[in-house]
């Protein structure tokens, strides 16, 4: 028996109906009366809902059959079962009232509260079929018509409406008689309907109907439902345990089975046992599995078996096959995803550089195809490098894995610059060179390391010392060593060493106030979460009163035009290497918004949020700022905040509260303390900042937190990374 797999005993009881024969279709001649068999309450509900206690099926109380029509409408119900005798068509004498379409629902009828049958309630929609006959001359020259003329005009429109029920042995038919005033009644179009309650019927039958008039004036409508059937076994959740509730017979020996259905490849068997019903079993959630099915069957000869697969949409198993999901790279250039189930993600080849920092996607060689699970693909590589590295995208929450070719036999990540040529009509071609920002074409002037060694990596190109990795018709990659680049930089370095050197040494020659404007400008990494322009015009006003002080405020409203050309996740990415490489800090600050997509990430459970603008650095930044929370990294680098009146710190994820974590402004001077650089200001200079700020901040905290959504934001001090 599998790990959290228990069995319990419990009592219940199945009985199927029985199986004859009997007559079918409309025309079928039945004597009035019904076959019938008893269902218990419990039993319907186990096949009509998911909570074996919870109904949404409306209750009838009482044996006997109604009928009720729509406004404008009388109807009445024959005592009794009739004849199903269609008859041929015949022509409508005038206007005629006939069935255009057929409706059920299921309903219960009940002879007690606990002692309920499955039932078919029709619906018969009507309509006028035929015309009234054309006035005389007369009458459209308003001479006086004879009375007689218009007397059935006044008249009732009458149909007898019979409606003929089948479900396998057992076959009804009821006759209702239907009048509409003639003046209401309009040639070709609806004028109610007529409600039939009911036909009573077994669980998994299936059900037919038909509706024709006497005499018939039209081809007699006709349905057919396939009616839920009675299961061997319902599901139920109680906290972090499934119970599999199986009502059969006391003392009916039966099988069990539960086993792993692919597909792709055949089913793979998990536990299997002979039991005596009834029984209870338990599993536990890390049991779950989209998958997973189960099987019961009794032990007789030839017996029908019946199969479940009640997790497939559950969110527990979806997590739990992704986490058991493994990324494998086999030696010399294949792969291969191995999980239980299968598995609706995507694959990607991309490149990983040395430093840290998002595996870069490659377009070529793999599409964003799904991938089959278990099975050895081939990289269509012509040279394998370790930079490169092969990402499994879920499309369950955004997980992903990733395997890099040089965790097995490569070696560690090289420090190479990855070329990607395209190769356009008449051996036209270009050259760029895959960087953290992009791909910088060469010999261009941006201020980049592959721009400025442009013309070098072109001729190392031309010489052969660069390794194709990939080509076809359209495009290429190359990889490019940059050791000797590398090497000759060493002297550059030493004496820019020597430089710095100086430099400092003359600057603590000067005044104390010239020491401290070199202090200053200490960085600090403003991320929140965009979820309305107030609560943007607050984060502006306090990015505005921080420009102020010895800080060099970053903040994604004053890098629109940077964010939109590198993306969210770029534009992160390098303002915090350049962030934390200067020795700054990264301020998270908290809202509703930032916190629901921080439990998001965190897969507690949480509602999913918003979908988030093309500017919001908060959202692509978690994919980088949890691991450094998760491998305790955080301390020293990353420092939370929240506003008074927007939330409480009871609602910053735990995970966050390794480090400081402010109220602004009521906690500024600790706040602001935390930003500066060891011994910057004194505490009583510090307070009066603090104050400074606070002015600043609190008319736009007031303005959000009285009328939210307000738009704007202040922001006239010197931006950093405009």
């Amino acid at each position: 028996m599998p790990t959290g797999l228990g069995l319990s005993g419990s009592r219940g009881t199945v009985s199927a109906p029985p199986f004859g024969g009997g007559r079918t279709g409309p025309w079928a001649l039945v004597s009035p009366g019904t076959w019938k068999m008893p269902v218990p309450l419990f039993l319907l509900s186990l096949a009509l809902g998911r909570s074996p206690m919870v109904l949404s099926l409306e209750k009838l109380m009482g044996p006997q059959d109604t009928a009720r029509c729509s406004p404008g409408l009388s109807c009445h119900l024959w005592d009794g079962d009739v004849l199903c005798l269609p008859g041929s068509i015949v022509s409508a004498p005038g206007p005629v009232l006939v069935p255009t379409r057929l409706q059920t629902e299921l309903v219960l009828r009940c002879h007690q509260e606990t002692d309920c049958d499955l039932c078919v309630r029709v619906a018969i929609h009507l309509a006028v079929h035929g015309h009234w006959e054309e006035p005389k001359d007369e009458d459209k020259f308003g001479i006086a018509a004879d009375p007689e003329l218009e007397e059935p005009r006044n008249a009732f429109l009458q149909a007898q409406v019979v409606l003929s029920f089948q479900a396998y042995p057992t076959a009804r038919c009821v006759l209702l008689e239907v009048q509409v005033r003639a003046a209401l009644a309009r040639p070709g179009q609806s004028v109610g309907s007529v409600v039939f309650d009911c036909f009573e019927a077994a669980l998994g039958a299936e059900v037919r109907l038909w509706s024709y008039t006497q005499p018939r004036y039209q081809k007699e409508l006709n349905l057919t439902q396939q009616l839920p059937a009675l299961p061997w076994l319902s599901v139920s959740a109680d906290g972090d345990d499934v119970h599999l509730v199986l009502d059969v017979s006391e003392e009916q020996h039966f099988g069990l089975s539960l086993y792993w259905n692919h597909v792709q490849g055949p089913t793979k068997p998990w536990w299997h046992s002979n039991l005596t019903g009834p029984q209870n079993i338990t599993l536990n959630h890390t049991d779950l599995f989209p998958c997973l099915c189960i099987q019961v069957w009794p032990l007789e000869p030839d017996s029908v078996r019946t199969s479940l697969c009640p997790f497939r949409e559950d969110p527990r198993a979806q997590g739990n096959l992704w986490r058991a999901a493994r990324l494998r790279l086999l030696p010399p250039r294949g792969w291969q995803l191995n999980a239980p189930c299968s598995l609706l993600a995507e694959a990607t080849l991309c490149w990983q550089a040395p430093g840290g920092g998002p595996c870069q996607s490659l377009v070529p060689p793999l599409s964003r195809t799904n991938v089959t699970v278990n099975k050895t693909l081939e990289l269509p590589l012509l040279n394998a490098h370790p930079n490169l590295c092969v990402q499994q995208v879920s499309s369950w929450e955004k997980l992903q894995l990733q395997e890099c070719l040089w965790a097995d036999s490569l070696g560690a990540l090289k420090d190479d610059m990855l070329l990607v040529e395209t190769r356009g009509p008449q051996d036209n071609r270009s050259l760029c060179a895959l960087e953290p920002s992009g791909c910088t074409p060469l010999l261009s002037r941006a201020s980049t390391r592959a721009a400025h060694l442009g013309e070098q990596l072109l001729q190392d190109l031309q010489s052969g010392q660069c390794l194709q990795l990939w080509e076809d018709d359209l495009r290429a990659l190359w990889a490019c060593p940059m050791d000797k680049y590398v090497h000759q930089r060493w002297a550059l370095v030493w004496l820019a060493c020597l430089l710095l050197a100086s430099v400092l040494f003359l600057l603590f020659l000067f005044k104390k106030d010239h020491v401290k404007a070199a202090a200053k400008g200490r960085a600090a990494l403003l991320l929140y979460s965009a979820e309305d322009s107030g609560f943007e015009r607050l984060v502006g006003a306090l990015a505005s009163a921080l420009c102020q002080l010895p800080l060099r405020v970053v903040v994604d409203l004053w890098s629109r035009r940077e964010l939109s050309a590198q993306g969210p996740l770029a534009w992160f990415h390098a303002q915090r290497h350049q962030t934390l490489q200067d020795g700054g800090v990264v301020v998270l600050l908290f809202s509703p918004g930032a916190v629901a997509l921080c439990h998001e990430w965190l897969q507690d459970g949480a509602a999913a949020s918003a979908p988030h603008g093309p500017h919001d650095a908060f959202a692509a930044s978690l994919s980088c700022v949890l691991p450094d929370f998760l491998q305790g990294r955080a301390p020293g680098r990353y420092v939370g905040a929240y506003f008074d009146g927007l939330l409480h710190s009871e609602a910053v994820p735990a995970l966050f509260r390794s480090v400081p974590v402010f109220s602004l402004p009521s906690q500024l001077p600790d706040f602001l303390g935390t930003l500066q650089r060891p011994g910057s200001p004194r505490p009583g200079r510090l307070g009066e900042r603090a104050k400074q700020v606070s002015r600043v901040l609190q008319p736009s905290l007031d303005q959000l937190l009285q009328a939210p959504g307000a738009p704007g934001y202040p922001g006239d001090c010197t931006r950093d990374g405009t």
